[in-house]
């Protein structure tokens, strides 16, 4: 039985984190849950056991096979080498690693076969990137992708529990500490993250650069809009594809229903199309209203839904998990 850390284990991200790891891991491994000094001593229920929250010291000296990471950049900087030098498989869900040449930046359908035991520590990449590559690999490796053009439609849950906080109590009309600049009930943010001096915020960067990355093509142009909307459920994406090769539609449909984790869901006539409150609580990447655009040579536009805290963030983490412990152990 291996030993699995949860760092970061009472937080949006990592509750989702425990039930996903219930779902697919069951008892099969001994859980140590991990959290900041607020938390330790208290308990946290996984699989309807009470558990003991431990501090990252503690669960260092316990040496578990595999630690996934939620938990902050700032703590995945300074704790992640601790782990990996006692040679702890890091699974890191914050930014803090993806961008290093030597670390792996995993989605497991698309590049997990490239994981070899020296990679001590993994990096999760960021959600609505998650999102988009799944959609986007089948296609770049038959066609080839030129240029995207990305605009998002995230939900308040990427922001964490304060931004929930805030939505739901301005729809109540009641007072709260606000996370974003604006109201975000009846609103929508054309805001994600910090802006740099050019005016592209970092999590619009974090599109560019991981989609490259994982993808394994800096060729690639790519433009993308973050916006944040009054959801609970998923992001959203509408994507404009440019590819390097002429297709045909029915193909592109083809190839993204053959891929792993992607379910197809494009039947405008009917009124079916993907939607946050269809994918919340679901692990697939939802992908319609796929149609060429008229406009540009070669070019077609995609609309990407998936629950952001599922495979954006927890499933996908849960998954390189389970690689590590059919390889390694």
């Amino acid at each position: 039985m291996i030993k699995l850390a949860i760092i970061g284990v009472t937080g949006l991200v990592g509750n989702t984190m425990v039930k996903v790891l219930e779902e697919r891991f069951g008892d099969a491994v001994q859980y140590i849950p991990v959290a900041s000094s607020r938390s330790v001593g208290k308990s946290v229920t996984i699989l309807k056991r009470q558990l003991k929250i431990v501090s990252l010291k503690e669960a260092i000296a316990l040496l578990p096979h595999i630690a996934i990471f939620s938990a902050g950049s700032e703590i995945s900087l300074q704790a992640a080498p601790l782990f990996a030098e006692k040679g702890t498989f890091v699974i890191d869900n914050s930014s803090a690693w993806r961008m290093y040449p030597e670390i792996p930046l995993i989605v497991p359908e698309i590049n997990g076969s490239s994981l070899t035991e020296r990679d001590k520590i993994i990096a999760n990449p960021n959600c609505s990137t998650i999102q988009l590559v799944m959609a986007l690999a089948p296609l770049h490796k038959q066609y080839g992708i030129k240029r995207l053009v990305i605009s998002t439609y995230q939900s308040v849950t990427g922001t964490g529990v304060k931004a929930v906080e805030q939505l739901q109590q301005e729809r109540k009309g009641g007072e709260v500490e606000k996370v974003y600049p604006h109201p975000i009930d009846l609103n929508v943010l054309p805001h994600g993250g910090n802006f740099d001096n050019e005016g592209n915020t970092t999590e619009e960067l974090k599109l560019v650069n991981e989609t490259q990355k994982i993808l394994e093509d800096d060729t690639i142009q790519i433009t993308s809009t973050v916006v944040r909307v009054p959801v609970f459920g998923g992001h959203s994406e509408s994507v404009n594809v440019e590819l390097k090769k002429e297709f045909d539609i029915e193909e592109v449909r083809s190839l993204l229903q053959a891929m792993p984790g992607v379910a197809v869901i494009d039947n405008p006539a009917l009124n079916e199309y993907p939607m946050p409150l269809h994918a919340q609580g679901k692990d697939e990447v939802f992908v319609g209203r796929i149609r060429r655009d008229m406009s540009q040579a070669n070019s077609l536009n995609m609309w990407i839904v998936s629950d952001n805290l599922r495979k954006g963030a927890a499933t996908n983490a849960v998954q390189i998990a389970e690689l590590l412990r059919e390889r390694f152990f």
